[in-house]
């Protein structure tokens, strides 16, 4: 079974054991990404919102709890969930779980256990019993497996069979291949110790790939997105269509007939500090002149810079704004140099790196209103 059914499988325990029925503690909002639940303290009434962020590569590494309450005792042991509790300390002491089955009713069973236990109020009986849920379902899918039918295991797989064929229409065959590979790799890269990048960073391009693929702007094919060796932290992005009343599209009609380039291609890279950092974009091919492009490809736009950049910036819109950035500067394609000039990575860090450091002295203007 995949980590997407099993994850499924936890959070659907997760969702029929605190319900909205569950007045004391109950998982109020849930996703294969993120979990909220609220915690009402049972001597005080006061509400406690605890969220949990659940990783692409599950249970590797477990999921992440925190939360923003001003109860020192609750964030202590909201902060805690990360492993199980050594009962013989003074404190509560972070110990991490290995990797195994069921790492989230685990911590959840843990989490509702030392939240009841330090306000004094008795823990509900079911909560031993959360992951004996779980196995006992495991059980009967391998009962399942072997001939002997369970309604109730039935439903839960159709649920996820059908969450995946939602997003394999959402996103087609192709990209929802793409995502499945993707996952895999992480997941054994995690196993073998040679994971690369950040869990932080592959997360976030993991959602921001996604959210690609989902766009309207993708799907119209106004570009295409594809990764080089499949490497989530190097992207090769197809500008293929820009406003039709521009020079640009007028150069990229020609250009395709006389050289069958149909497409303005980019190269995107990331650290392993996004979303923090910002993307590194560059021109490929064909050579541009003006558009805001430099000499080595590099493009001169505030937002792809330290100073400019917003960690709340998706790709997609980044990506939209730089077909909108290169109309805008009426950019132009050199006829003259695309074949003679070759972009390169080198150059092209060079340039921007001298651009940035000019603005950082001089800072940013806005163009008059006659150059767009």
């Amino acid at each position: 079974m995949s980590r997407f059914q099993e994850l499924k499988k936890e959070i659907s325990v997760l969702e029929k054991t605190f319900g909205p029925h569950n007045k004391q503690f109950r998982v109020s909002a849930n996703g294969l990404d993120e979990l909220i639940c609220r915690f009402v303290c049972p001597s005080s009434n006061e509400e406690h919102v605890i969220h949990c962020n659940i990783y692409e590569s599950y249970p590797d590494p477990p999921p992440m709890w925190f939360s923003e309450s001003e109860d020192s005792t609750v964030t202590e042991i909201v902060e805690s969930v990360g492993g199980s509790v050594d009962a013989t300390q003074p404190k509560l002491v972070k110990i991490q779980y290995p990797l195994t089955t069921h790492c989230l009713l685990r911590q959840t069973q843990h989490l509702v256990r030392e939240l009841f236990k330090q306000r004094g109020s008795p823990i509900p009986p079911y909560i031993d019993g959360l992951e004996s849920i779980q196995i006992i379902k495991d059980e009967v899918k391998k009962r399942n497996l072997e001939g002997i039918e369970d309604s109730d295991n039935y439903e839960m797989e159709e649920e996820v069979d059908n969450d995946e064929k939602k997003e394999l229409q959402e996103i087609g065959a192709e990209n929802f291949a793409v995502l499945e590979r993707l996952r895999l790799t992480r997941r054994e890269d995690h196993l073998k110790g040679t994971v690369c990048g950040s869990v932080q960073a592959t997360d976030r391009l993991m959602k921001e790939l996604r959210d690609v693929y989902r766009s309207d702007s993708f799907k119209l094919g106004n570009y295409s997105v594809y990764l080089n060796n499949d490497n989530l932290y190097d992207w090769s992005i197809k500008i293929m269509r820009v406003d039709p009343e521009s020079v640009l599209h007028k150069d990229m009609v020609q250009i395709e007939k006389q050289e069958g380039i149909d497409h303005i291609l980019l190269n995107m890279t990331f650290t392993d500090k996004f979303p923090f950092d910002p993307p590194f974009v560059r021109v490929c091919y064909p050579v541009i002149q003006a558009g805001y492009v430099l000499s080595g490809g590099a493009i001169c736009m505030e937002l792809l810079t330290p100073q400019g950049w917003s960690s709340a910036y998706t790709i997609e819109a980044v990506i939209v704004q730089i077909s909108a950035t290169l109309v805008k500067g009426k950019a132009r394609i050199n006829f003259q140099d695309t074949k003679k000039v070759v972009y390169s990575l080198h150059r092209a860090q060079q340039s921007f790196k001298s651009l940035v450091q000019i603005h950082e002295k001089n800072g940013w203007y806005t163009p008059p209103k006659h150059e767009g």
